[in-house]
């Protein structure tokens, strides 16, 4: 039994979160009933040193002396020095129980406290990866691509019935081509297709037989390992803390045999056996071709792929891509099990060395080791999904060998001879919404006058057409009411894909690639923001938040949103093209040449910009230099406003991961609990602040290079990053007051503006 073969379902990895629930609130318990001994047993010895205090007091010695020899004469010897036995055994006693209740804090209780926190990370590390695993499986889905598949076939059909009915040379010509492109998009995406389907077969696979098991099996590793752990330390609370009363040793003899009959491997046999039946008894079926895509195609087969004149540089390119990814991914792997292997070696190494107890001060070391194989694992997924593609694409090709791909089949001179029969069904083929489309373009084709004309006159294009009819108020049709009135006005922000003329790429954002280009209306240069086709449809709406805010803004130091294309594929965002380039990089390669009243102005732009958003309640959430642009006369521009959001009451709480958060340029406040201000943005120029005066240099690389995580744990501490050399003493000033830690302690952009515009003059 194991948690790899029994919990592997969600049902179990439900029963897996509250069990480690349930242990963390009995570590809670154990943490408060340890310490409340420990402030018993000190509270103890400090009650029997003030009873060896008493009995020391010079006059109680005097006292006690002649009452024995008024009383005893002949035995006051005797009793003093049992006295004095019992009283210095009495404070040895009290130097005992103080030993016990140190050794007991810097012991047990420590450990304790450190393990608790080790199985918070476990349990927030097996739940992050337990979900990444879980979208991935979910990720593989291939709705969209059966749906585009059904489409393409659909359209080669239409586009070959066209070309076998065309009549005129010139009609069939178009026709044939329009054909061979059809049936090139339907061959190309079945062959993305039968990819996929081998991708997502072999990731299921994998899922269910490795990547899962090994999570789970690690969890259970590490689960055991912390039984063992805890074990050790409720052994050295038993050993602190007996005591060899005849009616406390039967005590401590259950409790040591209690302890004894604790066995991490068996730990969790119980709990498994009760679980076990929740986990439904069979793997998900897995991804199969969907034989139903290829009822109306022709010459295509279910699991191989197409080849053929149209396909084979496609198929070649994408075997040598697939390749790149192998040799990348061996590359990765074997760092990887480098890691795994050294991890191994220095636990051997320290178990070896360790004295008993010591086992805690090594599970975050074992922690990594697990980890690190579970990435293995999962790069080996990665590696057999691919090389199940390669073999799939490299086979293919090797069925062609030094021969030319075959031509695709064009039937030139023969007409089905079910054509009378399609001609027939064809009102009942097409769809409501295709036979509106057809109706409505056919309205607006030329006739043999070559004038446009619905009912009545003829004009030379479409829009003297539109023009006479809002001005004569006729109906569009004699069969219809309608009576064209008044345009739909079109928003200013709205361009056409067809208005923008693009350049070179310039650089590459998070949504996709970054380029120069001019509007082909007035000659002007702008930068153009381009999606990626294949992001999901949530991070295009993110893509677009960006354009959202930016249109609400006219400020000289914002740069300018010109306007969106999304009336198709790829959407842009047009914005003015800022030709200093960031500002990051203008402090690194120009610096060196800026003054100090230079620096001063330039960030005196930056923060009026930053003034203007906080008037508009917008946070910027990612102020930092390399988002910022430098124009012209140096003039600095706030730029990428991807993560801004605009909240009426001035505070945006974050959900979801941290990944994307740049950590040394962000607010403890915002770290912590996911609360953006105006107030972190504040903290987030004092940074920017920093960059300038250091000229471009990483925050929290001097004196020591910080990586994300020393630099919250520092920060938190109350580190503050030291001045820039020659930075003037008021600009330091501002970022101290910048990274207060209270954010109500912290300056207005707007009082920031006003000093700043203070020391350029």
């Amino acid at each position: 039994m194991g948690f790899a073969e029994d919990l592997w379902c969600p049902q179990g990895h439900a029963a897996l979160m509250k069990l480690q629930d349930s242990e963390l609130r009995l570590m809670e318990v154990m943490k408060k009933w340890v310490t409340q001994r420990v402030k018993s047993d000190r509270e103890f010895f400090v009650q029997l040193h003030q009873m060896s205090a008493i009995v020391h007091a010079p006059q109680s010695n005097i006292i006690m002396y002649s009452h024995f020899q008024c009383l005893h004469p002949k035995t006051s010897f005797s009793l003093s020095q049992s006295w004095n036995v019992l009283v210095s055994q009495t404070e040895s006693l009290s130097r005992i129980m103080r030993k016990h209740s140190e050794d007991l804090m810097v012991g047990p209780l420590s450990k304790l406290t450190l393990l608790i926190r080790d199985k918070q990370q476990l349990r927030k590390t097996y739940g992050e990866q337990w979900n990444l695993l879980n979208q991935e499986l979910c990720r593989v889905s291939l709705d969209r691509l059966k749906s585009s598949y059904r489409q393409l076939v659909r359209d080669a059909t239409q586009a070959k019935r066209k070309y076998q009915e065309a009549s005129k040379d010139k009609e069939r010509e178009k026709a044939k081509e329009r054909y061979i492109k059809a049936t090139l998009k339907l061959h190309e995406h079945h062959n993305e297709y039968v990819l996929s389907v081998k991708a997502a077969q072999v990731h299921h696979q994998f899922h269910y037989g490795q990547s899962q098991p090994a999570l789970l099996g690690a969890l259970q590793t590490l689960q055991e390992e912390m039984v063992l752990i805890l074990k050790e330390i409720l052994q050295e609370y038993f050993d602190l803390s007996s005591v060899l009363h005849d009616e406390v040793v039967s005590v401590h003899t259950e409790m040591a045999n209690a302890l004894k009959a604790i066995q991490p491997q068996r730990e969790y046999e119980n709990f498994i056996q009760l679980n076990r039946y929740i986990s439904s008894p069979f793997v998900p079926a897995c991804v199969e071709f969907d034989g139903s895509l290829l009822e109306d195609a022709e010459d295509l087969k279910p699991e191989d792929l197409q080849l053929n004149e149209l396909t084979v540089e496609g198929i070649q390119h994408r075997l040598t891509a697939v390749e790149e990814e192998l040799l990348g991914l061996a590359s990765t792997l074997g760092s990887q099990q480098a890691t795994v292997n050294q991890l191994e070696l220095d636990l051997q190494n320290e178990e070896g060395s360790a004295n008993t107890g010591q086992r805690v001060y090594l599970f975050s070391k074992r922690n990594a080791l697990e980890d690190s194989r579970q990435q293995v694992v999962l790069s080996m997924v990665a590696r057999a999904r691919l090389e199940a593609q390669r073999r799939l694409l490299a086979d293919k090709l090797e069925t062609l060998g030094s021969k030319e791909a075959l031509p695709i089949g064009l039937d030139d001179d023969r007409i089905s001879v079910t054509s009378s029969n399609s001609e027939h069904d064809k009102d009942h083929k097409l769809l409501n919404m295709d036979v509106i489309v057809s109706h409505l373009s056919s309205l607006f084709k030329p006739k043999y006058t070559g004038m446009y004309r619905l009912d009545g006159e003829g004009f030379t294009s479409v829009p003297l057409l539109i023009k006479h009819l809002i001005s004569s108020h006729q109906t569009i049709t004699k069969r219809t009411d309608i009576v064209l009135k008044r345009p739909i006005v079109k928003d200013k922000w709205v361009l056409e894909h067809d208005d923008v003329i693009l350049g070179q790429s310039i650089g590459r954002g998070n949504f996709g690639e970054v380029f120069s280009g001019r509007l082909r209306s007035e000659n002007t240069p702008v930068a153009v923001k381009a999606c990626r086709e294949n992001l999901p449809a949530e991070h295009k709406n993110k893509f677009l938040m960006e354009a959202r805010i930016l249109k609400q803004y006219d400020h000289p130091n914002i740069v300018k949103l010109i306007g969106v294309c999304t009336q198709k594929q790829p959407i842009y965002i047009i914005m003015e093209l800022v030709q200093g380039g960031d500002f990051l990089t203008f402090l690194r390669t120009e610096g060196h040449n800026l003054k100090t009243k230079m620096l001063i102005k330039m960030a005196e732009n930056v923060v009026s910009g930053m003034a203007y958003l906080e008037s508009k309640k917008c946070i910027h959430r990612d102020l930092a230099a390399r988002n910022c642009l430098v124009g012209e006369e140096s003039v600095v521009k706030i730029s990428d406003f991807g993560m801004s959001r605009q909240e009426q009451d001035g505070v945006y709480s974050a959900t979801g991961g941290m990944k994307q958060i740049p950590v040394k340029w962000t607010a403890p406040e915002a770290l912590n609990y996911g609360r953006y201000t105006t107030e972190s943005d504040v903290w987030s120029f004092g940074v920017l602040l920093w960059e300038t005066f250091s000229r471009g240099v990483t925050p929290y690389s001097i004196p020591h290079n910080m990586n994300n995580q020393q630099t919250r744990d520092e920060v938190e501490r109350g580190y503050r990053m030291p001045a820039p050399n020659n930075c003037p003493g008021e600009i330091y000033a501002l970022m101290c007051q910048c990274w207060q830690y209270d954010p109500r302690n912290r300056p207005s952009f707007r009082k920031l503006k006003a000093d700043l515009y203070a020391l350029c003059q």
